[in-house]
């Protein structure tokens, strides 16, 4: 349930011009960090997976730990991917955290899947909500961002604002809900897409961020 200001249920309505600003540079805002750290949730019929890792914005490429929930233990490892491919190294037993130096064995690749396949639809959402310029303000609003409530997240208030779908609308709904501080920093976002029952989610600064290192010998297009 989404809260407003007196605690009860909010419906949506149209952004102030301080949220639009705030909606406009979040994803900016993560390009001008260079990276931020990530968690990633993606449920599944049979359990889900949880990414754990670091985003580097100005590369657009994501490195991190897949844990499997439930009976979806088959994609356990480590993971490093760009917007065209995915580097797996598959492991029994992985840790709760990447080694801030990728193995230099043991990885296979293979092309991102772009539809169809909620891990890697996932994994492009993740690097597309990183962009080098700010999105176009007074688009915003004809494109149905909203606002639609408030929430606290890891200690930070947050507005919560349906908007752009940051070039992934094949595969998810028409919006992406944001979770917003008050200088436009994002702290959560959440995506509807469709090999996926409940929405995905990505939960920022989960962690101290730790800069990405490619696969030694690989050097993966972004």
């Amino acid at each position: 349930m989404l809260l407003g200001d007196s605690g009860g249920p909010t419906a949506p309505r149209a952004l102030t011009s301080d949220e639009v600003s705030r909606l406009a540079i979040t994803r900016f805002l993560n390009y001008q960090a260079g990276g931020r750290a990530v968690t990633i949730t993606v449920p599944n019929a049979t359990g889900g997976l949880v990414i754990t890792g670091s985003i580097d914005y100005r590369t657009h490429t994501g490195y991190g730990v897949v844990h499997g929930t439930g009976r979806d233990t088959s994609s356990d490892g480590l993971i490093q991917w760009t917007a065209t491919t995915v580097l797996v190294h598959p492991m029994t037993d992985p840790p709760a955290a990447a080694p801030a130096s990728p193995p230099a064995s043991g990885w296979y690749s293979r092309p991102l899947q772009r539809s169809g396949m909620s891990l890697d639809t996932s994994l492009a959402i993740a690097l597309s909500l990183g962009s080098d310029r700010p999105d176009n303000a007074a688009l915003l609003p004809q494109n149905g961002a909203a606002w639609v409530g408030q929430d606290q997240v890891h200690g930070h208030q947050t507005d919560i604002m349906n908007g752009p779908d940051a070039g992934t609308k094949a595969s998810t709904s028409p919006t992406v809900r944001y979770w917003i501080g008050s200088d436009g920093t994002m702290h959560r976002v959440q995506a509807s897409i469709a090999s996926a029952p409940q929405p995905v989610v990505f939960d920022f600064d989960t962690r101290k961020y730790v800069p990405v290192q490619p696969v030694p010998g690989v050097t993966p297009a972004p």
